[in-house]
């Protein structure tokens, strides 16, 4: 959804916008918002693609967002004043809903449907999906594909409640940066890490994060379904500190650098610290996996039928973790690339190595908008 003039330009429904071509988007950070922190990235031109213009992270006070809901709205602010001031002269961000408040789904509508059809459409099927009224939410949506025979389109809606929409903007504009964009963390990190090829398997997302882990059905790379489980990195951490006496720097060492593979054996006092963690999480992706690839429609075909994982957050960098999880679904599994539609490493090399890109890949995401 784009934002035109902060909240006096919010309609009862952000999707009957028409997309501006991207060549009018200005240079533009993108902002990635967690309970903990704030992370900024910023691309410019460089030879055939980007470079990095500025990157980081800057602390938020505790409490100030909880899974992501503004709850300091101050603090927030003068945090984005902290971050502005690091983003080499851009005014202009886009940003990312949390997926913990979003309502996605997908819909079919007849082809040729205008947006405002579209929008309305949309509306009518709140009913059993959306527990708000169409008055107090926001949403937008994408084309997912166009059918060949004529009959329609199938597109990727997401829902917000009005009022956390118009909270991240009203903080947005105290900071003084002009907030051009939202959408859900799915579509951004999908953004970046999803081919774009017309023949690109659906793909079960897992963003595991230190607190909680975000899943999300791609398909085409539009999320149609997002969910968030209490299950994080920092589970593993904790109990490497407690039951092996590890400094915070070692247990993260140890974590990617040994992690389900350590030295020691697979039960050895290091692997059980973490195997309680993994197992707890692998059993998640595999609960939304065989849901979303067994699902079959009134003739017995499947819907969805689930072609690979991958996995991107901070904590998906524990070593073993991908093979651990294919052999629990039984699907190919891998570590997520941020970088490629950002650059060519014949021409550029990243300052973010591969295990901290994995923490920017909503930030990453979003400043390709402006891309």
């Amino acid at each position: 959804m784009q934002l035109k003039g902060g909240l006096q330009s919010f309609s009862r429904t952000l999707a009957r916008w028409f997309p501006t071509p991207q060549l009018v988007y200005p240079r533009a950070a993108g902002i990635d918002i967690s309970d903990a922190s704030i992370k900024w990235l910023v691309l410019a031109p460089y030879k055939s693609r980007y470079r990095l213009a500025s990157y980081g992270e800057q602390p938020l006070p505790e409490g100030a967002v909880k899974s992501g809901i503004i709850q300091d709205a101050q603090a927030l602010t003068r945090a984005l004043i902290e971050t502005k001031k690091h983003l080499g002269g851009i005014d202009c961000a886009h940003a990312a809903l949390p997926e913990e408040a979003a309502y996605v789904f997908e819909m079919h509508v007849p082809e040729g449907t205008a947006h405002d059809q579209a929008a309305s459409m949309i509306e009518f099927g709140f009913e059993g999906r959306v527990p708000i009224a169409p008055g107090g939410a926001v949403f937008d949506f994408d084309i997912i594909q166009k059918h060949d025979d004529g009959v329609g389109e199938d597109i990727g809606v997401a829902v917000f409640a009005r009022e956390l929409a118009e909270s991240y903007v009203s903080a947005f504009s105290a900071a003084g940066i002009n907030l051009l964009s939202l959408e859900i963390e799915a579509r951004s990190i999908a953004r970046a890490v999803s081919s774009g090829e017309r023949d690109e398997p659906i793909t079960l997302l897992v963003d595991f994060g230190r607190a909680r882990t975000g899943f999300a059905v791609l398909k085409k790379g539009i999320p149609i379904f997002t969910s968030t489980v209490e299950v994080g990195g920092d589970m593993i951490t904790r109990t490497i500190i407690e039951k092996l006496s590890l400094s915070p720097e070692d247990t993260q060492k140890f974590k990617n650098d040994q992690g389900l593979l350590a030295d020691a054996g697979p039960k050895s006092p290091e692997v059980e610290a973490i195997i309680g963690t993994a197992s707890a999480l692998a059993d998640e992706v595999a609960r939304h996996y065989h849901y979303w690839d067994t699902r079959r429609n009134e003739h017995g075909e499947r819907m969805t039928p689930v072609g690979r994982v991958i996995l991107v957050g901070g904590s998906a960098n524990l070593k073993g973790l991908p093979d651990y999880i294919a052999g629990r679904v039984q699907a190919p599994t891998a570590v997520a690339d941020i970088w490629q539609h950002i650059c060519n490493f014949d021409e550029y090399i990243p300052p973010i190595d591969r295990r901290g890109a994995l923490q920017y890949a909503t930030a990453a995401g979003l400043a390709l908008r402006s891309s």
